[in-house]
């Protein structure tokens, strides 16, 4: 089952979210009257932009301090901000910065969800001139808009598009113990590691490559801690030429990392690693799953192979250099009780999230000391940063001039990993040209 995404909007009573409303959904729907909390309830609509359906939800006005129906609407707006993939976060651009602006601001910031923060009734640039002093919010730029007169909203649309989750990632939680799958080539122990964590032959182990059937679902404790894993099992037939050999354990595991949370590849360690170990690995990669690195048969491989693997191993899995490697024998079971400490960390970093203040913060001052090369004559900038997901954690840089490069990528990305612990989860960097006011992308 799917949901659309929830799109949040908030402020202080009589700054025209309920304008804001009728404006998105091309009709009148809000009651709109010139009175402090006249939008009385929580109320949802179905909206839809560039073909993208979402559910709008229009908080009452939110003020600090106030009576019974003011604390009640309040309630409800906390709701709405839990329950949101976006929120948008109106203020007034004709008045000073408001303390209940604040007050909303620290909630908002509480409910982690990305944030766009409107500063509406800006009907022309004459409107613009307070605008710095909404950058004090700690919730990035302010984007000017009238909400009456639909200046700027379009523009807005369409960084909210940017912002909200990707269909696939709308499907419903999962309501069970985290997924595990077991990944890798055929015949490397991925059967006999199942056995070992179950406790018992549960599944067929011959050394023909191929003799797992097909993807097993079971329940398993590991240092008491529930898990659903999948054995992925290698290949549906023996095929006659390595090429399909290959196929086949890849479709395999694209199939199950597509409802993994967290990647177990097996690497037989008395052969090393593969081109089809790097293959498998760049799968999880692309699903974004978190990935553990299983080195199995380790009490078969003589000390000089273990020096060459040793070496091998951060040489052709440089690309997942964040994820963990334990050394271990499925067959006896030695050293498989680091496994569940290595799964419970994983997916803890999983689940960061970053305050989108203090990542901005962070962003500037690592542009200010190793800023992005020029690119045919312009140097880019970063604008702001958002963290719009989890699971992997994604962030969304927007930015004005060139393009930044797969190399400076991979700076910010190794920044982010100093300043937090993602080991064990990909992190997605998403690039965004920021949206110019006349609906185009910066070049």
């Amino acid at each position: 089952m799917s949901r659309l995404p929830i799109v949040a909007i908030v402020g202080r009573p009589n700054i025209g979210k309920s304008t804001l409303v009728n404006r998105i959904l091309g009709r009148r729907e809000a009651v709109v009257e010139e009175v402090p909390g006249v939008t009385r309830d929580r109320r949802e609509f179905e909206a839809e932009w560039l073909g993208r359906r979402f559910l709008l939800i229009d908080t009452g006005g939110w003020q600090v301090e106030g009576d019974d129906l003011t604390t009640d609407i309040s309630a409800q707006a906390e709701a709405a901000i839990g329950a949101a993939d976006v929120i948008l976060f109106v203020v007034d651009a004709t008045t000073a910065l408001a303390p209940d602006d604040d007050g909303v601001a620290r909630l908002v910031r509480r409910g982690g969800a990305p944030v766009v923060l409107l500063a509406n009734k800006a009907d022309g640039p004459s409107h613009e001139t307070l605008l710095g002093d909404f950058w004090t919010l700690g919730l990035g730029e302010p984007h000017p808009v009238s909400a009456l007169h639909g200046r700027g909203v379009g523009d807005v649309l369409d960084l909210l598009l940017e912002l909200l989750p990707e269909e696939a990632e709308m499907e419903e939680e999962h309501e069970g113990p985290p997924r595990i799958s077991i990944i890798g080539r055929p015949n490397v122990g991925k059967s006999t590691l199942l056995n070992q964590l179950l406790g018992e032959e549960r599944v067929l182990v011959s050394p023909v490559p191929g003799t797992t059937r097909d993807p097993i679902d079971v329940q398993v404790e590991i240092d008491g801690e529930p898990y659903e894993l999948v054995d992925t099992a290698g290949i549906r037939r023996a095929p006659r030429v390595a090429e399909a050999a290959e196929f086949y354990a890849v479709r395999r595991a694209e199939e199950v990392l597509q409802r993994t949370d967290v990647a177990l590849l097996v690497i037989d360690g008395t052969e090393g690693v593969t081109h089809q170990d790097q293959r498998i690995a760049e799968l999880a990669v692309e699903a974004g799953t978190a990935l553990i690195i299983l080195l199995n048969k380790w009490d078969a491989v003589d000390e000089e192979s273990r020096e060459w693997t040793e070496l091998s191993v951060p040489d052709r899995f440089g690309f997942v250099g964040w994820a963990p490697v334990l050394r271990m024998s499925a067959l006896t079971g030695a050293r498989l009780k680091r496994l569940g400490p290595a799964l419970e960390a994983v997916l803890s970093n999983r689940t960061v999230r970053m305050g989108t203040g203090e990542l901005n913060r962070m962003v500037r001052a690592w542009a200010a000391a190793h800023p992005p090369p020029v690119r045919k004559g312009r140097r880019p900038k970063i604008m702001y940063v958002v963290q719009p997901g989890i699971e992997p954690p994604t962030f969304v840089l927007f930015t004005a001039g060139g393009d930044l490069g797969e190399d400076y990528l991979r700076y910010i990305e190794n920044r982010l990993r100093e300043a937090e612990d993602f080991a064990g989860t990909p992190i997605k960097l998403v690039v965004r040209k920021k949206p110019r006011r006349d609906g185009r992308t910066g070049a």
